[in-house]
């Protein structure tokens, strides 16, 4: 049975924030099974955790992954690596239940077991109190745009602070809902597309109807209104990027499939597919225990899939296009 995913979000919604008080439920990490697959300890009294993002993930003949290194690294203008750390806060809701996803569906429901209720102020007093606080703050999830103030009340908070210079906030977005329209007033979208050091990175789940239901539990429509909503970020001049997940469970027409993926990234913008970083599925702790027959083909047919992702770019772009850096190439609507 597909998820309600209007339903969903409305509870949690309802169970993860506190407006009158600017506070939300920040996932805690101590004594859970995502601890299990931390390489550090958490942070920030037990809500925060270093993450390593890495240029190299996958596997060979997947495309590295310059996300948010390279943003990160124009913004701040620091020199190219291909490691950056940051610091992550969890946002303890999701709307949508992917099987691979690397955080355990106990941690997905807003459930105050596992969760703290913090303020962005809180949030940044812990960050700053680090020994050697990362330059990168990661707002992730979860659906973090469940609660679309979290980002405004952290950009206000680190303004207050003289700090919009010198962090850089990262959030992370899987196209679900308006939320962003509905609940944020316009001051709040202003502050979000003028800010100087903010980069949102939002996730296709699949490259069809079928893989995107698949992937997600939600109904096959919503694949759509992936697309609906990216449309309306990208007129905002805020510094976009994507994600794609290309597990399906069937690899028949993957390669017809493909192309009209990346035909409809392209009607978005045409650059997108440039700014489009496809993940490879790894198989952390919780995705281990969800493994089947169906997902275990799932897994194989990403490679089919990303093969196809490859061929259509080699096709639209230009091989000094493809190699150039993912911060640099422009949105037609981007700054």
């Amino acid at each position: 049975m597909a998820i309600n995913t209007e339903a969903l979000s409305d509870r949690y919604r309802a169970a993860s924030v506190d407006l009158s008080g600017k506070r939300l439920l920040i996932t805690n990490f101590l004594n859970t099974e995502q601890e299990k697959d931390l390489t550090e300890p958490p942070n920030c009294g037990g809500v925060g955790r270093i993450r390593h993002f890495r240029r190299t993930l996958g596997n060979p003949g997947w495309p590295l992954n310059p996300l948010p290194i390279d943003p990160a690294c124009k913004a701040l203008s620091l020199p190219s690596t291909d490691m950056i750390r940051a610091q992550v806060f969890q946002y303890a809701a999701c709307n949508w239940r992917c099987w691979y996803c690397y955080v355990p569906f106990e941690l997905l429901s807003a459930n105050p077991d596992y969760s703290d209720w913090l303020s962005p102020a809180t949030l940044i007093d812990r960050y700053l109190a680090q020994p050697d606080p990362p330059p990168i703050i990661d707002l992730t999830g979860g659906q973090p745009d469940l609660v679309p103030e979290w980002v405004p009340w952290m950009m206000a908070e680190l303004k207050n602070r003289g700090l919009e210079r010198q962090v850089y906030l990262w959030s992370d977005d899987n196209l679900s809902n308006d939320y962003f329209w509905q609940f944020l007033k316009d001051a709040d979208i202003e502050l979000i597309a003028t800010y100087p050091n903010y980069g949102r990175v939002c996730c296709f789940k699949g490259f069809n109807a079928e893989s995107f239901a698949f992937n997600t539990r939600a109904e096959p429509a919503l694949f759509d209104r992936q697309f609906d909503l990216m449309k309306k970020l990208l007129t905002l001049g805020i510094d976009l990027y994507a994600y794609a997940t290309f597990t399906s469970p069937s690899a028949n027409g993957i390669a017809e499939d493909m192309r009209r993926f990346v035909d409809r990234l392209q009607m978005l913008d045409q650059n997108l597919p440039l700014r489009t970083v496809p993940l490879q599925i790894q198989k952390f702790t919780p995705v281990k225990e969800r493994l089947n027959h169906t997902t275990f083909e799932a897994l194989q047919n990403q490679q089919i899939a990303i093969e196809a992702w490859l061929a259509e770019l080699e096709t639209r772009y230009s091989s000094e296009e493809r190699a150039c850096n993912i911060a640099d190439i422009p949105l037609c609507g981007g700054r």
